[in-house]
């Protein structure tokens, strides 16, 4: 019969888990069981899983999630961020692997709980970074580790979200820092664990700078932008303007939320400049680490483009990787979500170039694969359902991985309220202050 797996928590974020269990990855093992707060979510998937041959699975509720578990040997976590730890340790304590979904928890607290359920558990614990596994991130892994350039003193790391996929945030459940832990922890957290993993070394002082700039409410009504819908659904301005979300154009949306909402009240398609968002869409980040290197960070969660530039500047030598994953954000994305896809988005470009002291500059070659971040999603479940492969580049990433990315999104929140650096311990697994 191979590994049961069960899944809790069934939005989007489940998909990728389902359908490689169900496809390429079927030999790994079967799903046993869905865990939900809602049932339209649940039976959704329920249909995919019988669209395959296979037979429908039992469901549960939240509240009988340890019975789900004499169902199963290894759990996948794809809840709201907020509520990792509380399954992950309830796995864990019970002895079950558990395949979770970046970040791995939200907050020092939930880290430690982590921690702490590891280190007794029988389990094994995979957090899914899938950028590590992406070939250009990759290779400059490879360049690093081969000493290319030294040793490194410091990495300069921008990245871009445009107004398909940074406004989303500010649509969904993430818009609320109790639920997500702001994108410093959400969707910060993978670039955290991409330095922490490219330099092989941990955070220890992070001090922080962000603030809310462009979504919201407040900011929507300083620029004369008033008289907003509450949503995109049923909006006059639905089908013209870019900002509201037609969360019924897109099959599998309206399937998990749209028809959904009725049970849990949750609503996918908030408008970007409502009221209720918390969290941050501008943010700088300076973080120095136990082997010395400096790390300067910005994220924009409203650019005109999406990409990333990260350099590494060393004693002999310095990398540059510029990305470009989609060139300019056309006006009918969020009209129509199937356009939104960065996968050979028009204008898309990638360079990784290596300046050794006196010599020409280097291009380096790119060798991607075929599928999602360049091929590197199908490593990413090769490593999660087959097991972990004697990797060189030593992707696969655990809860010590997890719990130094957090770490330093946390300590960034915490030094932009307080104004002050925020000091980690020397292995990057708790905050010392």
């Amino acid at each position: 019969m191979g590994t049961r797996y069960a899944f809790v928590g069934l939005g989007h974020r489940a998909r990728m888990y389902v359908n490689a269990l169900l496809t390429d990855w079927s030999d790994a093992g079967e799903i046993t069981g869905l865990c939900d707060v809602n049932q339209t979510r649940m039976n959704y998937y329920n249909r995919t899983i019988a669209r395959s041959g296979r037979p429908e699975v039992p469901c549960f509720a939240p509240d009988r999630f340890e019975e789900m578990l004499d169902r199963a040997d290894t759990v996948v976590v794809t809840t709201v961020d907020a509520l990792h730890a509380t399954y992950v340790c309830a796995a864990l304590d019970a002895d079950r692997n558990v395949v979770v979904e970046k970040p791995l928890t939200t907050d020092a607290a939930g880290c430690a709980a982590i921690a702490d359920s590891a280190a007794r558990s029988d389990g094994n614990l995979i957090v899914t970074f899938n950028y590590r596994y992406s070939p250009r991130n990759s290779a400059v892994r490879g360049l690093l580790a081969e000493g290319a350039v030294g040793e490194v003193t410091s990495v300069h790391f921008e990245w871009l979200l445009d107004t398909i996929h940074g406004a989303d945030y500010f649509r969904r459940w993430h818009r609320d820092r109790s639920a997500s832990g702001g994108l410093l922890v959400h969707k910060s957290s993978h670039h955290f664990d991409l330095v922490n993993w490219w330099l092989d070394s941990a955070a220890e002082l992070v001090f922080a700078q962000a603030d809310l700039r462009f979504y919201g409410e407040e900011n929507a009504a300083a620029r004369g932008l008033t008289g907003r819908p509450a949503r995109g659904q049923g909006a006059p301005g639905l089908g013209s303007d870019p900002f509201l979300l037609d969360v019924s154009a897109d099959p599998r949306l309206a399937e998990l939320y749209l028809r959904a909402e009725h049970e849990d009240g949750y609503i996918r398609d908030r408008d970007v400049f409502g009221p209720g968002v918390t969290i941050d869409d501008n943010m700088a980040v300076l973080v120095r680490y136990a082997n010395r290197a400096m790390l300067t960070y910005s994220l924009n969660a409203h650019a005109p483009y999406e990409g990333y530039r990260v350099s590494f500047n060393g004693t002999e030598g310095r990398i540059e990787l510029n990305v470009c994953e989609r060139a300019w954000t056309p006006p009918h994305a969020a009209i129509d979500p199937s356009a939104a896809s960065k996968e050979n988005a028009e204008g898309a470009w990638e360079r990784l170039v290596l300046h050794r002291h006196w010599n020409k500059p280097e291009d380096i070659a790119i060798e991607g694969g075929a599928g999602a971040h360049g091929g590197g999603d199908r490593l990413l479940l090769d490593d999660v359902f087959r097991g972990p492969s004697d990797d060189p580049l030593a992707r696969p990433a655990g809860y010590r991985d997890g719990i130094r990315s957090v770490l330093i999104g946390a300590a960034a929140n915490r030094s932009a309220e307080t104004g002050t650096p925020v000091r980690l311990t020397d292995d990057g697994t708790r905050l010392a202050d």
